[in-house]
């Protein structure tokens, strides 16, 4: 389960709030005549769904389209990128070349999310919940996929991601990806459920240690980078995350996963000491089913209790 490196992160309270239940990049092209091309409309702010208006543009084929072998196991698809109708992509290729999933009732949406599943969850369950995603929170979303290996390795893993340890190549994707969208000036947007969580933690904290060490820069404007990424995190395991991104923790009282390995329940606990939900993170908790009736569930409970990214920020849940 995925740590934050060592000597980084501070004990800080985050801002807790309670709730009862139910409250541009644009493609590459070949080179053509030497006229200018047309500004892509629509675009965005995350830089990747800019809606270009020439033809070629449109039609260019993405580079990194990966093909399974027939009959292969899920880990075949480790850390790959997870787009419209479960096409898979290297995890090298540009964000914007991966059509993402749309809601079902506006294929022209705007606002890209990149989602990271959970343990247990192999890429055909992955594909389901990014449909879900798509359609409860209006915008587009491309997953970057943590395999199943059966919950033994699992959760193995899970112990690996929380020390540090280990390689975990859903880690690595995104720890690139979101510094690649970093250097680029970019913003980019992130949700997590479970382990997802832990990968996501640990992908930041990879990531403010490339640019301390790479890139050289202080602590403060490390922090200052990470301000352009927006993360939510839905009965995540991690129970620390780095200091910079802004964060929405959204945490099922009923749900054992966050209340015992992750950052607690809203009632207080010895372990609060040693949990740090990153500065001026946001908690919502709530209480809705149980262990037996889904409470861990993302599609049916935890996405039901989400609101707009700027509503939350603002503690109005």
């Amino acid at each position: 389960m995925g740590t934050i490196g060592s000597g980084r992160n501070s004990i800080n309270n985050a801002t807790r709030t309670t709730a009862t239940t139910q409250t541009n990049a644009t493609p590459a092209v070949a080179k053509q005549a030497p006229v200018a091309t047309p500004k892509a409309a629509n675009q965005v702010k995350d830089g990747f769904d800019a809606r270009a208006t020439n033809s070629a543009v449109r039609t260019a084929a993405p580079t990194g389209v990966f093909t399974a072998p027939a009959g292969s196991k899920d880990k075949v698809f480790d850390g790959k990128l997870v787009g419209a109708g479960g096409q898979t992509f290297d995890a090298s290729t540009p964000l914007n070349q991966v059509p993402a999933y749309t809601p079902k009732n506006n294929p022209n949406a705007q606002g890209t999310v990149i989602y990271v599943n959970g343990i247990k969850t192999d890429k055909a369950g992955q594909e389901e919940t990014l449909q879900v995603l798509a359609d409860k929170t209006g915008m587009r979303a491309i997953g970057i996929h943590n395999a199943t290996e059966g919950m033994v390795k699992d959760l193995a893993q899970c112990v690996g991601d929380k020390l540090g340890k280990g390689k975990n190549p859903a880690v690595d994707t995104l720890a690139d990806t979101v510094y690649n969208e970093l250097k680029a000036g970019r913003e980019i947007h992130l949700m997590a459920h479970s382990q997802g969580g832990l990968i996501t933690s640990r992908a930041l904290g990879d990531v403010a240690r490339r640019m301390r060490i790479e890139d050289g820069l202080s602590p403060a404007q490390i922090e200052q980078k990470l301000s352009k990424v927006q993360v939510e995190t839905f009965g995540a395991a991690a129970a620390t995350y780095p200091d910079g991104p802004q964060y929405v923790h959204y945490i099922n009282n009923k749900d054992m996963v966050p209340g015992i390995v992750g950052l607690g329940t809203s009632g207080t606990g010895p372990l609060d000491l040693i949990r740090h939900a990153g500065k001026d993170a946001k908690i919502h908790y709530f209480s809705d089913k149980n262990i037996f009736t889904g409470a861990h569930n993302i599609n049916d409970t935890y996405l039901n209790q989400r609101v707009p990214f700027d509503q939350a920020r603002a503690g109005n849940f």
